[in-house]
């Protein structure tokens, strides 16, 4: 069943009419300051892609996409896309793009076995990017940049929201915090993932965390990760692993941490192998996106994702995302949210 969270005394800060002219100023601001911090170069995406070419993202590989017969290509099946994560790579590959410069797009996903809260919609929208990088780039140092890189679009971002929107003060701390997910684990060990990132979230304000993929020292995972495009096997010192991460702010709206991005470091050819193999799906390598990397014909990137609605629900201090987006709901949900006072559009 749907879970929802019901803030006590919820009052949205803007009208829905307000709301939608500031989803568009946000959007216009925060798109413009990624692509000059980062050098990146705007593409348009596809809503679907052939399957069995490897090129969806297979998330926790248990996601099944929406997928439709095309009677022009003799009734060949294709997919809508979950995200662009694998489609970015080969992009920037065929455009040739030298280290230090990528591409982002909008990115729209159908996610049909979603479990949908107040945060999690069967629609996703968000910005996906991809940066052609040098293989000696292939650090947690390196990360660490991009990461500061968007944090500070985020900050700019809250600003301007502000500047805008007195009503809606800043909360974002001057600086992100890193740390790894084993250390998560370790800090709290007797409480679930979700509990740990709560946690962090709370005491930082902003953190990243770094580590998403692999197992932990319990032996289960802090979060899933598909296994052929963030690296998240590589060991990176003191017995840690991973050149990935996500980035969680505290929502003080909900009381609870709140993604709103999803980045790492690519695989690299044999890192690709070791996680296929990992995740007992070596026969992957087969496929087209992952037969391009094996040969070579693939550049080194790094690349992620940044949600739209959720940015939007964060600054403007929603408490749904369906106040920031327009998604089919459960009518209990929608029933629920009415008498609470929460519009969704």
């Amino acid at each position: 069943m749907p879970q929802l969270t019901l803030p006590a005394g919820y009052k949205a800060l803007l009208g829905v009419k307000e709301t939608e002219q500031a989803i568009i100023r946000i959007k216009e601001f925060f798109q413009l300051a990624l692509s000059t911090e980062l050098n990146l170069t705007r593409v348009t995406a596809p809503l679907f892609v052939p399957r069995g070419k490897g090129l969806n993202d297979d998330l926790n590989g248990i996601e099944r996409p929406v997928h439709f017969p095309v009677k022009d290509l003799n009734e060949e099946e294709l997919e809508i896309v979950h995200s662009l994560a694998k489609w970015k790579r080969v992009k920037v590959s065929d455009l040739a793009l030298p280290p230090g410069f990528g591409i982002y797009t909008d990115m729209n996903a159908i996610r049909a076995d979603e479990e949908l809260d107040n945060i999690h919609s069967l629609y996703v929208d968000q910005w996906d990017w991809e940066l052609a990088m040098e293989e000696q780039d292939r650090t947690i140092d390196f990360l660490k940049d991009i990461v500061r890189k968007i944090y500070r679009c985020l900050k700019r971002t809250e600003f301007f929201v502000y500047d805008n929107y007195p009503i809606i003060t800043p909360s974002l701390p001057q600086e992100i915090t890193f740390v790894h997910a084993e250390d998560l684990y370790h800090q709290w060990p007797t409480l679930t993932a979700k509990e740990r990132e709560n946690e962090a979230a709370k005491k930082w304000g902003a953190v990243f965390i770094i580590g998403i993929g692999y197992a932990l020292a319990d032996g289960n995972l802090h979060d899933g990760r598909a296994p052929d495009y963030d690296d998240w096997i590589t060991e990176t010192g003191n017995g840690k692993r991973g050149l990935n991460g996500d980035l969680l702010v505290w929502n003080s709206v909900l009381g609870q941490s709140l993604e709103l991005s999803s980045m790492g470091v690519r695989v690299s050819a044999a890192s690709m192998t070791e996680q296929l193999a990992y995740r007992n799906c070596p026969e992957r390598a087969s496929l087209y996106f992952h037969s391009r990397l094996l040969s070579g014909s693939l550049v080194q990137t790094a690349g992620g994702g940044i949600g739209q609605s959720r940015l939007c629900m964060f600054f403007l201090r929603k408490a749904h995302i369906g106040e920031t987006q327009v998604s089919v709901w459960p009518q209990s949900m929608i029933a629920d949210c009415s008498k609470a006072g929460i519009p969704l559009l």
